[in-house]
Order: structure tokens, then sequence, then C-alpha cells
């Protein structure tokens, strides 16, 4: 009997510490944001007597009993966010060109809300992946700008609060710090990751600004999204003009021209039409109405 129990025991461990961990994704519509966190089973054997393990109800504690072994098992879950939620949500009210329905929105408020808190719950942590910080970054923008367009809904534009400098004020808790959207973006993102490809997937609830995906970024998606991002909004005749002589630009192009460099060549790199060297470039009034 106890050559079959440590022949048990031995089975059990090589599933649990050996078995590689893996990524479940719940629907297709899960596979495009965070897979669920894998879990990890970490197992202590010990040594115990058989009258002390042996005749227990199933339940009573966090033990699995077989004859003179005790094997206590620890769920450990890898510290990991899961963006389904704000994914869900952004499919539910974003269209495709990118218009919020805020008023529908402003009706699923908790689910919004509990997303933003989920955030504020865990923040960034230092070894996650450069790609999982980036997103991470991305959507708390995203979302807690969404938050307080919903929280003040009806409004006709961002403009509206605390004076038109409402990027400024820290309202935003991650963490045990308090911080503005211009901290996550200026102080974060841009310094951080110097990847001027942010400013077409950050959206500041503005007709002008690119507009917002309707899906979550993620670890995952986050190389080919941005790209598709720069593509589509530096070919969207709604924001930008482009032919081989002229350029009619987002006034984005104008306020973070250091993030593109020589901004002809940043262009060509997108533009369905190429610019040539001697193009005249210009830049677009911005529209700060309410992107509904």
């Amino acid at each position: 009997m106890l050559n079959n129990t440590f022949f048990l025991t031995a089975i059990f461990l090589s599933a649990c510490v050996f078995a590689p961990l893996t990524n479940i994704s719940a629907s297709p519509r899960q596979s495009a944001a965070d897979s669920i966190p894998a879990t990890q089973c970490a197992v202590a054997v010990m040594a115990a007597p058989a009258e002390k393990t042996m005749g227990k109800p199933a339940g009573t504690d966090k033990t699995a009993n077989l004859p003179g072994v005790t094997l206590e098992i620890a769920s450990v879950q890898a510290d990991r966010i899961s963006h389904v939620a704000l994914d869900s949500l952004l499919q539910q009210y974003v269209s495709e060109s990118g218009q919020v329905n805020y008023k529908g929105l402003k009706a699923d408020k908790k689910s919004l809300d509990a997303y933003c808190q989920s955030l504020s719950d865990q923040p960034v942590q230092d070894n996650w992946s450069r790609e999982e910080q980036m997103a991470y970054w991305i959507n708390a923008y995203n979302a807690f700008t969404l938050k307080l367009i919903v929280d003040n809904y009806p409004t006709k534009s961002i403009l509206n609060f605390d004076g038109g400098k409402t990027w400024d004020v820290k309202r935003i808790k991650i963490g045990d710090k308090k911080y503005s959207l211009n901290n996550i973006e200026n102080d974060i993102l841009r310094p951080q990751f110097k990847d001027a490809r942010i400013h077409f997937a950050l959206n500041c609830a503005a007709k002008s600004c690119p507009p917002l995906w309707n899906r979550a970024y993620t670890a995952e998606n986050l190389e080919t999204s941005l790209e598709a991002r720069a593509k589509a909004f530096i070919n969207n005749p709604d924001f930008n003009s482009i032919s081989a002589g002229k350029a009619v630009v987002s006034k984005i192009f104008d306020w973070y021209a250091a993030d593109f460099g020589d901004l002809k060549k940043y262009l060509n790199r997108y533009a369905r039409t190429p610019l040539k060297g001697s193009a005249a470039v210009t830049f677009e009034e911005y529209n700060w109405e309410l992107n509904q």
C-alpha cells in the first residue's frame, strides 16, 4: 500500500511541477484580449503520522491526504491583469470608426468603474514585459478618459472640465500613487517606451483625436495593432490630407514633433501617396467636440 502511495505521489508531483503553464482563451472574443492568467500548482510534501491524516471529511482543509503522506497544495496565480472587461465594453459601446456611445456606456458605468478599479488595485510590475506594461498604460489612459466623460456626461467637450486643464488633474489612483492623464502620457509612455505610435492609440475624447480603437490593447496584439492604427490614421482623409506635393495633417504631428523626428520620412512609412522632399506640410485645426 505504501509503495502505491509514493507512486501516486510521484505522478501528482510530475503533473504539477513539470507541466508547462498555458494560456487559456475561453472564446474567440477573448483571443484578442488578455488570456486568463495561468495557474501554477505548488506542492509541499511532508511526512505525517497516518492517524493524523486519515478519516478527515473532504474539504475540511487545504491538504490532500494519502496514508502516511500529507500533500499541501497552494494555488499561485501569475501577477497579470486581464483587459477582457475593457475589451467587452469597447466592442459594445465604440463603433469601428471610433465614435463612442457615451449614453449607453453611462448606463453600464458599473462595469467601467470595475475595470478602472482593477487597474487601481493592480499596478504595473517590474517583471512584466515591455509589451504588457505599454498595453496597461495605454488602456489605463483610455479607460480613465472614458470614465471622466461618463462621470460628467452629458457634455459637449472635454475642455469643459477643470478650466480646460483636466489632463493635469491627478485623479487616477493606481497602487499607492495618483496620476494625471498627462503623467501617463508624458512621464511614462513617451519617455519610457519612445514609440511615436502611442499617439494613434491614446484617445482624448475629441473628434480630432485619433479614433478610439474598439478593442483593448494586450501584450499579444500590441505590435500589430499599433502598426494598423498608425497606418489607418495617417491615411484617413478625415484627419490627414496627403498628396505628393502637399500635406495637411493633424495637429498631433506638430504638438509632438520631437517624437516623430523627420515628419515627411515618418509619414512616408505609412502614407499610400509618398510625399516628395519639396512637399509643404501644414497642420489642421483641432476639433475638441466630443467624439460621439
